[in-house]
């Protein structure tokens, strides 16, 4: 094997299990502080996500902790659906919204620029393939913008979206201006769907009370986001 064969299969290793490898690291990490944390101050798991809440809710440093954890999310995988409905339930519909969307559009960045730096050759379309995957893959490259607002519209999985993008190198500053905008509907619908069962007081003394108001528009902007979507599709706009 030459020393330029070998390089290669180096960087084609890094491309392919990088992301993986990083997020490991984040999980053994956090992993590892939580056992340490809980073992030190004697809680039990319930305990432990009591404290974090408390922190999150009590702490001047709350909301930026909260935004620097959602910036973290797509390392580890962690499902931003979750995370955005604790934020409408810790933090209400107001400051929920806003850390969300400025964590969710972070984290956003943070992904695309992972996936464009590791996996950049992994998304090779194959020629005549008609898979769903390859259709939006063209899409992103022919028309950046457009593409990336249908899909945060029709709530493709929001990770999916940031590593593709950023496999193909598609241009950052459409991808992110899409995914502002587009995103806007998902992350208020979600907040308020947090929102709207109540505080965590509430939930530790067993009291669940789901605000109907708070629902109703949260699954009223989702239906409106699809129909929106639905919209653009018939007229050809994204086509």
């Amino acid at each position: 094997m030459t020393v330029k064969s070998a390089i290669d299969e180096k960087k084609s290793f890094w491309q392919t299990h990088g992301t993986k490898l990083i997020a490991l690291f984040f999980w053994l990490a956090l992993l590892g502080g939580y056992w340490w944390y809980a073992s030190a101050n004697n809680l039990t798991p319930a305990e432990s996500v009591q404290v974090l809440a408390t922190f999150l809710t009590g702490s001047a440093l709350g909301g930026l902790a909260y935004i620097v954890i959602y910036l973290l999310r797509p390392l580890i995988f962690f499902p931003a659906t979750i995370l955005t409905l604790l934020g409408g339930f810790l933090f209400g519909p107001l400051w929920g919204v806003i850390y969300t969307i400025i964590g969710s559009n972070g984290s956003a960045l943070a992904a695309y620029f992972v996936a464009r730096f590791f996996g950049q050759d992994l998304l090779q379309e194959q020629e005549g393939s008609q898979s769903f995957m390859n259709r939006y893959a063209q899409r992103l490259r022919d028309n950046s913008f457009e593409t990336v607002l249908l899909m945060r519209l029709i709530f493709l999985p929001y990770d999916l979206v940031h590593y593709v993008a950023g496999f193909l190198r598609i241009d950052w500053r459409a991808f992110i201006l899409a995914t502002a905008i587009g995103s806007i509907p998902g992350t208020i619908s979600f907040v308020l769907l947090g929102s709207s069962f109540g505080t965590l007081d509430e939930l530790a003394a067993g009291q669940v009370a789901v605000n109907p108001w708070a629902l109703g528009l949260s699954i009223a902007l989702i239906v409106g986001s699809l129909i929106v979507s639905r919209i653009l599709r018939r007229r050809g706009t994204l086509e």
